[in-house]
């Protein structure tokens, strides 16, 4: 008997477990056999708890040596071994196959429905794997990876904050001091840099300037040149086989001179192996460190450790034996306090971040977090529960309607062993049929998930040995999740109850679990609603509100020189063009995903201040184009240099002052440069939703000015560009023309969360459709159980309403109770979502009822349709089926 079968009404286990042991293998099945026809009866005469006792008797009155004696006396009477006995494994397999495949013709509807099931459950499950492990591969590819780090910069102020950055000097101090690394790198990368090898042939490329350490440290092998030599003689660059061929064809580019930023030559000493697509180091040329003094001075003040940018940065390699915390407790501290005076080296800390770390920390520009991984992962591991769900429904639905052939089975001979490993081949075709048809899904899918992510995926299980594993394994984990229950079920019918066709609802397992794992179904479905709800709502909130600026058709240019007669001469061109509103020259746009900060000191106090304040530089058309508000004061007026500031109303807050006009006409030091404040500005959002406004500066400052912002009208929006490109080209015939608009910039925001939303939504569709055909299963089984029931109550007078009523009330409980499981659970996941916004919307009961209302539409869609067939069933036909 199985024990993982029992139910309130089978025999004392241990009574059925001593038999079992101690009784001779070929009377077995027929003594625990005879002996729960007996109990079962017993029950039905006597009660349970009787019938109980009368088994205990029964098998003490069994215990006479001949019960397991016999086996040696069978062994003179049968001289030699019956055929199954011994039976040969591959004969069986193949009768098994044999015997599947035409159970499976049979009931084509039933084998659809599963293999598209579980195809739509291990096709996500398949890409979720792909992609999971894809991430967890970033920069694992270099040797002693482990003893990789990266200095980065945490500022301690009000709050903390982190930068990939560090001061230029850091690097130098760290390999000149102490002795705990192998090597030390500096690099600076710089984006979308024109790079041309003649005035026809350019194109914008990201650009490192690195130090000949960096390629020690790393693993980007070089195909053409000398590895030793590298990056050690100024003005030469090393660059990738995709660049190369892009820049000179099928020449040799060894000694080709490339032009950057047409202020410096580089040429070509070396060629490195094409990047692979999983790490986070994207740029494809690389010039000799020594030649950033010429190419951006600004970066690398000597001793200069009040500023960092986040594009300068700095890598190690530990010598062996040596900790991070060991260096992050000793040598960064004693740099700190070395370097800094007391005040600032309490500000001043820095730390290592392992490599590892580098891809999945969001606080220091990481692309993702691992928990995001491991959602995705849970939410294939959901796909493929509800689709091994829908198997087992439909599977013990269908049981009844095997019993004569398992009885007729067991009469012929067929042990439970050898009908529950026939139920699992069938399983097994099932389950590979459909690993099939899911492995040519995710393939065609593939292309879309690469586009939506950006990245590189790609299915070879020939190649990649991890996928080939994990099909196999995923193969095996889905037969027998699908397979065990339903085939224990049938390999455990009586054969004179299946061939008489009187096995109750107990014997196929029960109703309860049935219902249990549509409520699990249910409950998966309103999960993945609820959060792509909540999801949708957060995305359209953050790039809907109002974010205390004007953001709608502003354009904005690139300006590679920003001298002033080019900037004035650019600016009166472009305010001449029809369509054009204002025109305003800026370094940072009103809303930037990166803004620096830096040191404030006010009026006459002593000290800086306890808060650093973000600075912007603009003109004084900064604030007309974007429509920001002036509480008090004025603009700024026009200037080249710093000589006022505006600041926001956060800023004013925290310097604790009570009015806004005690400000005005104050003098403020900002990053060591003085000014006037002449205008407090209205707070608006000047990063992501994400985080909250903090204190903030604006200033004319024009050698910084990198951009140019207009704000045109859209109605004739395509004459206008043309304008701008050829006002444009004129002022900049050696660099490249390129516009964006601001609120695309601002969707970029939200680029993560919405490929997050994409991938949700797809996966809910594919979880409900999965439901769907799950309901589908048990309204089957259902409509089988009451066959008769509906045609009794239609005699006796019932509506089609009513019967109707039957199948829904039952529907309609389950999905309640699925609710309640999934709604706390919901509620809990996304408020952990929601707290990465400061700005966010709530969570009201409205998200929640429409989860359950669209679960209930499509419930009932579902039900409906196999109800109405049962419910007009003619009664007549329906009372004949017993």
């Amino acid at each position: 008997m199985n024990r993982k079968n029992k139910t309130h009404q089978d025999p004392p286990g241990w009574a059925e477990r001593l038999l079992a042991r101690i009784t001779a293998p070929h009377i077995r099945e027929e003594v625990l056999g005879d002996l729960y026809e007996l109990f079962q009866k017993r029950v039905q005469r006597y009660g349970y708890m009787k019938a109980r006792l009368l088994y205990v008797l029964e098998m003490l009155l069994l215990l006479h040596p001949r019960l397991w004696r016999k086996q040696a006396q069978s062994a003179h009477l049968y001289t030699k071994p019956t055929d199954y006995s011994t039976p040969n494994p591959l004969v069986m397999l193949s009768n098994y196959v044999k015997i599947a495949l035409r159970k499976l013709n049979r009931h084509k509807s039933y084998t659809l429905i599963n293999v598209v099931s579980l195809s739509l459950g291990i096709a996500c499950t398949i890409l979720i794997f792909t992609l999971v492990k894809y991430h967890l591969s970033f920069d694992t590819f270099h040797a002693n990876q482990d003893r990789i780090y990266r200095i980065y910069t945490e500022l301690h102020t009000e709050k903390v904050t982190y930068s990939t950055g560090v001061p230029s000097p850091m690097g130098e101090a760290f390999q000149g001091g102490y002795s705990v690394a192998e090597e030390v790198g500096r690099i600076a990368f710089f984006k979308k840099r024109v790079v041309s090898v003649s005035p026809e042939k350019k194109f914008e490329e990201d650009i490192a300037f690195a130090d000949p350490d960096f390629l020690s440290i790393f693993n980007f092998p070089l195909i053409q040149g000398n590895s030793k030599i590298a990056l050690q003689e100024r003005n030469t660059a090393l660059i990738t086989d995709r660049i190369a061929k892009k820049y000179f064809g099928t020449q040799d580019p060894i000694g080709k001179l490339l032009r950057v930023d047409n202020s410096l030559s580089v040429r070509i000493t070396g060629i490195l192996q094409n990047l692979p697509p999983n790490t986070d180091f994207h740029t494809e040329i690389y010039i000799p460190f020594s030649n950033l003094q010429e190419h951006s001075p600004w970066i690398v003040e000597k001793d200069w450790w009040l500023g960092f940018n986040k594009e300068m940065q700095c890598f190690i390699r530990l010598k062996p034996g040596v900790s991070a915390a060991t260096v992050d407790s000793r040598i960064l501290t004693a740099i700190s306090n070395k370097y800094y005076d007391k005040e600032m080296a309490k500000q001043f800390r820095f730390k290592l971040q392992p490599l590892a770390d580098v891809h999945f920390n969001p606080k220091l520009r990481g692309y993702t977090e691992k928990k995001n991984l491991w959602t995705f992962a849970l939410i294939g591991f959901f796909l493929v529960v509800t689709a091994c769900v829908n198997f087992i429904n439909l599977a013990t639905a269908q049981a009844l309607g095997r019993s004569r052939e398992i009885g007729v089975r067991k009469a012929l001979g067929s042990q439970r062993g050898a009908i529950f490993w026939q139920f699992i081949t069938e399983t097994g075709l099932i389950a590979g049929s459909a690993l099939i048809i899911a492995f040519g899904l995710a393939y065609v899918a593939l292309p879309f998930v690469n586009q939506w992510f950006d990245i590189e995926l790609s299915l070879n299980p020939l190649t990649d040995t991890d996928l080939l594993v994990f099909l196999l394994l995923l193969l095996l984990v889905v037969i027998f999740c699908s397979g065990a229950y339903p085939g224990l079920i049938l390999a455990r019918f009586q054969p004179v109850l299946a061939l008489k066709g009187k096995l109750s609802q107990q014997a196929v397992g029960g109703f309860s679990l049935r219902k249990g794992l549509v409520v699990t179904q249910f409950a998966i479905s309103q999960l993945l609603i609820i959060g792509t709800l909540i999801i949708t709502n957060q995305l359209r909130y953050s790039q809907q509100a109002d974010m205390g600026f004007r953001k709608d058709a502003i354009v904005i240019l690139p300006v590679p020189d920003n001298k002033k007669s080019k900037i004035n001469t650019l600016g009166a061109q472009l305010s001449e063009m029809s369509g054009v509103e204002n025109v305003t020259f800026f370094d940072t746009p009103p809303a930037t995903e990166f803004l620096g900060s830096t040191s404030f000191r006010f009026d006459s106090r002593p000290k800086a201040e306890a808060f650093n304040i973000s600075i912007k530089s603009a003109d004084h058309q900064y604030i007309p184009t974007f429509k920001i508000p002036i509480l008090a004061g004025r603009n700024l007026n026009p200037s080249d240099t710093i000589r006022e500031y505006l600041l926001n109303e956060t800023a004013v807050k925290s310097l604790g002052l009570a009015s806004l006009q005690d400000v005005i006409g104050k003098s403020a030091t900002i990053n060591g440069r003085s000014g006037t404040i002449v205008g407090v500005i209205k707070d608006f959002h000047f990063k992501s939703f994400r985080v909250a406004i903090e204190p903030l500066c604006l200033t004319t400052w024009g050698e910084v000015y990198n951009s140019c912002g207009v704000k045109v009208n859209p109605a004739n929006l395509g004459p206008t560009l043309s304008g701008f490109e050829k006002a444009w080209k004129a002022m900049y015939p050696s660099s490249i023309f390129t516009y964006r608009f601001l609120d695309e910039d601002i969707e970029r925001f939200y680029k993560l969360d919405n490929m997050l939303l994409r991938l949700i939504q797809a996966f809910a569709a594919i979880a409900i459709f999965v439901g769907c055909l799950g309901l589908y299963g048990l309204v089957s089984f259902m409509a089988a159980q009451k066959t008769k029931e509906i045609g009794v109550r239609k005699v006796l007078g019932a509506s089609t309403a009513s019967i109707l009523w039957l199948f829904g009330k039952e529907f309609f409980r389950l999905l309640l109770v699925a609710f309640m499981l999934a709604a706390p659970l919901a509620w809990w996941l996304m408020d952990r979502w929601l707290n990465n916004f400061v700005y966010r919307v709530e969570l009201g009961a409205g998200i929640f009822i429409l989860a359950i209302l669209i679960t209930l539409i499509v419930a009932l869609l579902t039900v409906g349709f196999r109800s109405v067939k049962a419910a007009l069933m003619n009664p007549i036909k329906t009372l004949r089926t017993e």
